[in-house]
């Protein structure tokens, strides 16, 4: 019997790398795809980074792979790019899980975020992550991904996000999983847009925070199993 496929997508400032842990536990039960959005994981762009674009370079790359449909695990930024495509191309799309998606893009909360997103302040500050952002995106600048995510941060802030009339009109059957230890993205925001969806369903993770390399990954496998085909 086939395996269903699932595509994992990423979040910001991270590369198809951070998927590793997950994308273990899943291959025995589904054929399992990740990639590096624009920019990321070493690959090399000139172009702006945005929500956008990376939901092209999903459609490009479910194109190259002869995937004309999937189910998509998306964190964070990830999963805000798999109900972007949602929105643009449904049938592209079987099912979708988020976990520690951010919705809340005001001029005030973009602001907030990009205040994190000081490169120099973070290599005096956090060096450790410095370098793992270093060797995560090498041999690209990872100053200059940092400023750009910071950037397309400001954008959706602005007015370049999903509206709450553009949410209403995703079809496909959406989880949006939230760790009740996540500082960054908020149970309300999760609640508001699991309750636009007409096909979306919330699941809140009792002691899982934002960053993945500590989310407990049994907990991320069952959640997903809910995509299976």
């Amino acid at each position: 019997m086939e395996k269903p496929s699932i595509l994992l997508l990423h979040g910001a400032l991270g590369s198809k790398v951070q998927m590793e842990p997950i994308k273990k536990l899943l291959m025995e039960e589904f054929d399992v795809h990740a990639f590096n959005f624009s920019g990321h994981g070493g690959d090399e762009s000139n172009e702006a980074f945005s929500i956008d674009l990376f939901t092209q370079n999903v459609i490009d790359f479910m194109s190259a792979n002869n995937l004309p449909c999937v189910s998509i695990f998306g964190y964070s930024m990830g999963g805000y790019v798999a109900l972007n495509l949602a929105l643009r191309q449904p049938d592209l799309v079987d099912r979708i899980v988020t976990y520690g998606t951010k919705f809340d893009w005001t001029e005030t909360s973009a602001a907030r975020e990009v205040k994190m997103l000081n490169p120099e302040k973070i290599e005096e500050k956090v060096p450790k992550f410095a370098e793992k952002l270093k060797n995560d995106h090498f041999p690209s600048d990872w100053k200059r991904v940092m400023n750009k995510t910071a950037q397309m941060m400001v954008n959706l802030g602005s007015g370049a996000k999903i509206s709450e009339a553009e949410f209403a009109q995703v079809i496909n059957d959406v989880t949006i999983a939230i760790g009740l230890d996540d500082t960054m993205v908020t149970v309300h925001e999760s609640e508001q847009i699991s309750s636009l969806i007409p096909n979306a369903r919330l699941e809140k993770l009792l002691g899982q925070p934002h960053p993945f390399e500590r989310v407990d990954m049994g907990i991320i496998k069952e959640l997903i199993g809910s995509v299976k085909n």
